[in-house]
């Protein structure tokens, strides 16, 4: 077997190399930011910091409310300590059609992209009916850590 052989590898898939999340100190993290506890995306609603006590560290209580399920979760860390932040992105698609539950969109770019739920409750009653009364919706969908999901819709601007 030649050199050639063990280096002709094939990569199917191949990302711009973005991790999930990235490190920030617990000192420098701030109330509406983001912070990963417990495994899940968070956003951090309350925050204190306790004095440092006998044995050095000053420690972080945060409290953070999940960005997918509004689940509410606390974590208490050193303040020198790192914790992991998810990266968070925001993207406006235009509303197609809404096929089984599943919400048919597309991008500035013209791409279709139809792996995004219908969401639960009052905004999922509100984009099934602006779809159905026929307007021009524009749904916000938020990703992060692989998840995404649906989080508001408005019309769309007129003579755009």
């Amino acid at each position: 077997m030649s050199d050639d052989e063990h280096h002709n590898q094939t990569f199917e898939a191949a990302s711009a190399g973005a991790s999930l999340t990235f490190p920030m100190q617990c000192s420098a993290l701030r109330k509406n930011g983001h912070v990963v506890i417990k495994g899940r995306p968070c956003k951090i609603v309350e925050m204190s910091t306790s004095k440092t006590g006998k044995h050095g560290h000053a420690k972080v209580h945060l409290v953070g409310i999940d960005i997918f399920t509004d689940k509410k979760l606390e974590e208490i860390c050193p303040s020198t300590h790192n914790m992991d932040v998810p990266n968070v992105s925001r993207k406006e698609y235009q509303l197609t059609y809404i096929d089984e539950g599943f919400l048919n969109l597309l991008t500035s770019d013209g791409t279709s992209k139809d792996d995004v739920k219908v969401p639960e409750g009052p905004l999922g009653k509100e984009i099934r009916d602006g779809f159905d009364e026929g307007k021009d919706l524009l749904v916000t969908v938020i990703t992060a850590m692989g998840e995404e999901a649906a989080i508001s819709c408005k019309e769309a601007p007129k003579g755009s």
